[in-house]
Parts: structure tokens; C-alpha cells; sequence
């Protein structure tokens, strides 16, 4: 459940392209605020804006107008590598194709992040060993992606995001390449990673048994997010 401690914040968000046949508007004064250990689904039609948004709230894009916040800080305010250094070891990650280094084994792929951001620490390795137990590859650790399932592959994503034990987790369509067997095991080790971690989840997905497990559903239309209707 959330809490009075705001994570995230979007005030005013607009996104817009210029193509071939003018302007293109994505996101259209868009307000969100996102509450510590809140689940929040994010739905709506593909090409709405979803991930567009996902990028800006997570700071790996900018807004056209608006304010964004993350951690009390006003992204609009820093650059990509203080963008990046506020993301380090609070932000995780989770993407519907997996965004797997294919040269690394499962543990090192979970474990280059943890060395990027915190380099001296010496208990990284047992770090990221315990977040791949955690889903169940303990066995896998020493497979390269191309040695294991589309499950498989995504249960070292859910891993590598949730080894930092961040405060924040962005899920991009995570059960998007995964048939539906194998997504419910996904959205369960997701859902219990996240208990575990007391992290805030914000998820875009299609998928409406997953987004029913979520204390919000909001669902983008015309650049504009509204409350699911039940």
C-alpha cells in the first residue's frame, strides 16, 4: 500500500514529436504521483504513450513542458549523467525483452549493475547470487542468456532489478514475450519480489490479471491518464 512519501511526481507533463505531417502529441498535461510501496498499472492501447511515459518518470527522457520529480529532486533541472547517478541503486528495471548483456552469464549480468554503482563494496557477488535464488536460478548462475528460456531469461531481468533492493521498480510490459503460463510465474515472482523489497512498482501492461493485482489501474487516453472504470 502507499504512503504520504512521494517517489515520483508529474505535474503538467507534456511529450510531443515533430514528423512528416506536424506535430505529433503524445502526452497532454499529464498529472501522477507515485506513493512509497504503491502499485501502480499503467493501461491502454498500444502506440498511447505509455512507455513514453515510463522513460520520463524513470529520467531517461525529458519532457516537452512539465515538471517531473523523482526522489524530491526536479529532473527537468539535471543532466543525463545526474540523471543517471540519482537512478543508481533506487531505480530498477524490468523490460518485455529482457535487455540481457548476451557475452555475461546470469550472474553477471545481475551483478554489473551492482559493481557500476557501488564499485568498493565486496559483497556484491553474494549480492546478486542471492537475488538469482531468490528466483529460483541458483542452479542457472553460470548460463548465458542464450542458454535459457524466455523465462528463464526474464526471471535474470527480475533479478538484476531487484538486487540493489530499490525503492522504485518500472516494469515495461514484463509477460509481453512470454506465453501465458510462463507470464503467471512471472507476475508471481514480480509481485513477491516486490513485497519482499517493499519497492513501489509502476507497470505497463496489456495484461489485465496483472494489473488487478496492482492497488491502482489507470489507463492512458489521449495523452491523459484517468482511473480504470470497474
Amino acid at each position: 500500500m502507499s504512503t504520504s512519501i512521494t517517489l515520483c511526481r508529474a505535474h503538467q507533463i507534456g511529450k510531443s514529436l515533430t514528423g512528416p505531417e506536424g506535430q505529433l502529441i503524445i502526452l497532454n498535461q499529464l498529472d501522477l504521483t507515485i506513493g512509497a510501496g504503491e502499485a501502480v498499472a499503467i493501461l491502454g492501447a498500444s502506440g498511447s504513450g505509455k512507455s513514453t511515459l515510463l522513460g520520463l518518470l524513470a529520467g531517461l527522457d525529458q519532457p516537452t513542458s512539465g515538471e517531473l520529480w523523482l526522489f524530491d529532486q526536479r529532473l527537468n533541472d539535471l543532466d543525463e549523467d545526474a540523471r543517471a547517478a540519482l537512478r543508481a541503486r533506487r531505480v530498477g528495471f524490468v523490460f518485455q525483452n529482457f535487455q540481457l548483456l548476451p557475452t555475461l552469464t546470469a550472474l553477471e549480468n545481475v551483478l554489473l549493475p551492482l559493481e557500476l554503482s557501488t564499485p568498493h563494496r565486496r559483497d556484491l557477488r553474494q549480492q546478486a547470487e542471492q537475488a538469482l535464488a531468490a528466483v529460483g536460478l541458483h542452479e542457472r548462475m553460470g548460463h548465458y542468456p542464450r542458454q535459457l528460456s524466455g523465462g528463464e531469461q526474464q526471471r535474470v531481468a527480475l533479478a538484476r532489478a531487484f538486487a540493489p533492493q530499490p525503492q522504485i521498480l518500472f516494469a515495461d510490459e514484463p509477460t509481453g514475450n512470454l506465453d501465458a503460463a510462463t507470464g503467471q510465474r512471472i507476475i508471481e515472482l514480480l509481485l513477491e519480489r516486490r513485497a519482499a523489497t517493499k519497492a513501489a512498482l509502476v507497470l505497463v501492461t496489456h495484461d489485465p490479471a496483472l494489473a488487478a493485482r496492482c492497488d491502482r489501474r489507470l489507463v492512458m487516453e489521449h495523452g491523459q491518464l484517468h482511473p480504470q472504470a470497474d
